[in-house]
C-alpha cells in the first residue's frame, strides 16, 4: 500500500513540475480568468466594489478559471501520448488505475492558481469581503467540484489526437461556461435554456460557489448532478485509457 502510494506520489510530482513550467498554461490558463473577471466588473460601465454583481462574477470566472484548467490537462495528455511518454509509462511499475487516478490528482491541483488568483483579485481590485469560512469553503468547493472537467479533459486526451484533442476541450470549455451560466447569469437566458442549464455540470459547478457567498448550503440536487456527471466523464476516461492502450 505504502509503495503504491509513493509510486502515484512520485507521478503526480513528475506531472506538476513539467506542467507548471508551461509558461503558456500559467499566462493563459490564470491570467485570461483574471482579465475577464476586470473587465466583467470595471470596464463599460460594469460596476466594482461589493456589490453583488461583483461576488457573482468572482464565482462564476473562478468556476471558470477551474474548469478551464481542468480541460487543459487534457490536452498534456494527448501531448504525451504523441510523443511516446503513454507507451513509456506502461512499461513502468504504474497500473492503468494508478495512471488516471495520478493524472486526475495533477489536474485537480492545477485548478488551485487560477481559483485562487481570481479570489485574490476580487478582494484587492474590487473590495469583496467574505467571512473566513466563506473564502476557505468557496475555494475548496471549487476545488473539489472541478474533478468532472478534469476527467473530461483526460478522457478527450487518451481517446483523441493532440491537435483534436485542444480543439475538443476549447469547445467543450465554452459550451459548459456559457451555458452554464459561469459569465452570465441564467436569470437572463431564455425559460427552455435556463432549464436545460440546471442539468449542466458548469451550472451546478457554480452554484456551489454562488451558495457559499449567500450563506447557504450546497443543494442536494446540484451535488447529485455534480455526481452523476463525475461517473460519466470518469468512465469515458477509463474507456479511453484502455483504448490507448489497444493502438499503443
Amino acid at each position: 500500500m505504502a509503495s503504491s502510494i509513493a509510486l502515484v506520489s512520485n507521478y503526480v510530482n513528475l506531472e506538476l513540475r513539467r506542467t507548471f513550467r508551461d509558461t503558456g498554461f500559467v499566462i493563459f490558463g490564470v491570467g485570461t480568468p483574471v482579465l475577464m473577471y476586470i473587465m466583467f466588473t470595471n470596464v463599460g460601465g460594469g460596476s466594482g466594489g461589493t456589490d453583488d454583481w461583483a461576488v457573482t462574477a468572482m464565482v462564476g470566472l473562478a468556476a471558470y478559471g477551474a474548469l478551464s484548467a481542468g480541460l487543459s490537462s487534457g490536452t498534456a495528455v494527448a501531448e504525451d501520448k504523441a510523443v511516446g511518454w503513454l507507451r513509456q509509462l506502461r512499461i513502468t511499475p504504474l497500473s492503468p488505475a494508478q495512471v488516471v487516478f495520478g493524472r486526475a490528482v495533477t489536474g485537480s491541483l492545477m485548478v488551485l492558481p487560477a481559483i485562487v488568483v481570481v479570489l485574490l483579485t476580487a478582494m484587492i481590485v474590487n473590495g469583496v469581503r467574505l467571512d473566513a469560512w466563506q473564502w476557505l469553503v468557496l475555494t475548496l468547493l471549487l476545488w473539489v467540484g472541478s474533478l468532472p472537467f478534469t476527467m473530461l479533459g483526460i478522457a478527450n486526451g487518451y481517446q483523441l489526437s493532440s491537435q483534436t484533442t485542444n480543439v475538443t476541450n476549447i469547445v467543450c470549455n465554452l459550451a459548459l461556461a456559457l451555458v452554464g451560466g459561469l459569465w452570465f447569469p441564467i436569470s437572463e437566458f431564455p425559460g427552455w435554456m435556463a432549464s436545460v442549464a440546471k442539468w449542466t455540470p458548469g451550472y451546478r459547478f457554480g452554484e456551489l460557489g454562488w451558495n457559499t457567498t449567500d450563506g447557504e448550503a450546497p443543494s442536494m440536487t446540484g451535488i447529485v448532478v455534480l455526481v452523476v456527471w463525475l461517473l460519466v466523464f470518469g468512465a469515458y476516461a477509463a474507456f479511453a485509457y484502455r483504448r490507448s492502450g489497444r493502438k499503443a
